[in-house]
């Protein structure tokens, strides 16, 4: 769990604008925020689209970022879904040569009740050689994984080590830091939440605004960790509105807005999503600008 803490980047998938993959731009992004200064990768997760992509396209996604990464950095794999028969499948079929852990989202759309929350990961715990972290994502599930369903995990499963909570529940948050196991964590998946998380014994982030600010959101997670909260809390606020103007249209759309700007890669995104307005999109660039 030390190879997993501090700032997880949420890649995006970056595609041509005929919407194939561009692996190109995947590099240059790897690159980005490996020399940005981040702790861990996170492909293949909601940031990078990975419900739209086809079999293929995943595994080339995931052989680039380990081609590029070269063993530097922990990569957690992104690998959920709503059916578990067929996830454990995937999981049992899927190779997991440079990958260090997945990140495994809570069943969507099915709004299973907690019971059949916990037998699903259950399910996903003995299949996956590697460790897991749940993703508790209510927003995008249509259900929460409470914090009794967490911490019945977290003991009964020495391979979950970490829930990714994205609830925007801080309470629930602390709930499960006060009650939980030696050994397992809890790792924001909101960026404007994470400085007031690791106040309270989270050990980071897997973040969407590393993708763009790399080496200033590192460096707020890096000094809240070390105790700075001064310092954190100066670069807190400093990313603070452009954080809610990523996400004012959807994520990972804002973030593409953002990448663009910066040259990485284009703003394509797979249909059902869309690329943000021109209103957003010029404001992005102004508060990056003010940024800048």
């Amino acid at each position: 769990m030390k190879k997993i803490q501090g700032t997880g980047v949420a890649l995006v998938t970056p595609f041509n604008l005929d919407g194939q993959l561009d692996t190109e731009a995947l590099e240059r992004l790897v690159k980005h925020v490996i020399d940005g200064g981040v702790d861990y990768l996170v492909p293949l997760g909601t940031t990078g689209e990975s419900v739209t992509l086809n079999k293929e396209e995943k595994a080339a996604v995931l052989s680039t970022v380990i081609r590029v990464n070269a063993g530097r950095l922990p990569i957690v794999l992104g690998l959920g879904g709503n059916n578990t028969q067929e996830l454990v499948q995937q999981i049992k079929g899927q190779d997991f040569k440079g990958v260090d852990a997945i990140l495994s989202v809570s069943p969507y759309y099915n709004k299973p009740i907690q019971e059949g929350i916990y037998q699903h990961y259950k399910a996903v715990a003995e299949a996956s050689p590697v460790p897991v972290i749940v993703y508790n994502v209510p927003g995008r599930t249509g259900s929460n994984v409470l914090p009794e369903t967490t911490l019945r995990l977290a003991r009964d499963f020495s391979n979950i080590i970490a829930v990714k909570e994205a609830s925007g529940n801080l309470e629930q948050m602390m709930s499960i830091i006060k009650n939980k196991p030696k050994g397992f964590e809890v790792i924001s998946g909101d960026d404007n939440l994470t400085l007031p998380l690791i106040a309270a014994g989270g050990i980071g982030v897997i973040s969407v605004v590393a993708n763009v600010y790399t080496t200033l959101y590192s460096s707020m997670v890096r000094e809240a960790l070390a105790g700075d909260f001064n310092s954190a809390k100066t670069k807190h606020y400093q990313l603070f509105d452009f954080v809610n103007l990523l996400f004012k249209e959807g994520n990972p759309s804002g973030a593409k807005t953002a990448l663009q700007h910066l040259g990485i890669c284009g703003d394509t995104v797979r249909l059902p999503l869309a690329p943000v307005g021109a209103t957003t999109a010029k404001e992005i660039v102004l508060e990056m600008q003010r940024l800048s």
